[in-house]
């Protein structure tokens, strides 16, 4: 058995929170050694839901899954060149389908020990609180979970890696 932490999963998904987020779990592998696991999930139960309440047609659905497809891979490319310049190796993953049940699956299926997030958004109100499908990734996992504030912090962290 090695440390306590032996697999870092971080959670990517285009705010410059969960790159943050990123960049203090590179710290951390370079740190303790850890494996490195970055996830971008593709929200297409969102997508459903819009179709279902006709704000999209079904055309337009495939259209911004292409688009979000896209920003997925343009994130996980961006993860795994900070990490490479940082001399972590990052294995990166792009699922599809519900946050919070991608995010669960991937933890138990590869033994992560770790879940680092960005900051969550302030809740607006009682619904936002249901929909947060971040939130309630981090309350179902069965790892223990990091949540990155202090942006400033992480960065001079960052950069002082060499």
């Amino acid at each position: 058995m090695g440390g306590p932490v032996e697999k870092i999963m971080v959670y990517v998904d285009g705010t410059e929170g969960s790159v943050i987020a990123a960049q203090y779990g590179i710290c951390l592998a370079r740190v303790t050694g850890a494996e490195f696991h970055v996830l971008y999930v593709v929200n297409t139960r969102a997508l459903n839901d819009l179709v279902t309440a006709k704000i999209f047609l079904k055309a337009e659905e495939e259209e911004y899954k292409r688009d979000l497809d896209s920003d997925a891979d343009r994130y996980l490319n961006h993860v795994k060149h900070l990490a490479y310049t940082k001399g972590v190796s990052a294995k990166t993953f792009k699922s599809s389908g519900s946050i919070n049940v991608e995010i669960k699956n991937f933890v138990k299926e590869n033994d992560i020990d770790l879940l680092i997030i960005g900051e969550l958004s302030k809740i607006q109100s009682r619904r936002d609180e249901l929909y947060n499908e971040s939130e309630r990734a981090m309350r179902s996992v069965s790892c223990s979970v990091l949540i990155v504030k202090d942006e400033e912090r992480v960065l001079d962290l960052y950069n002082q890696l060499t």
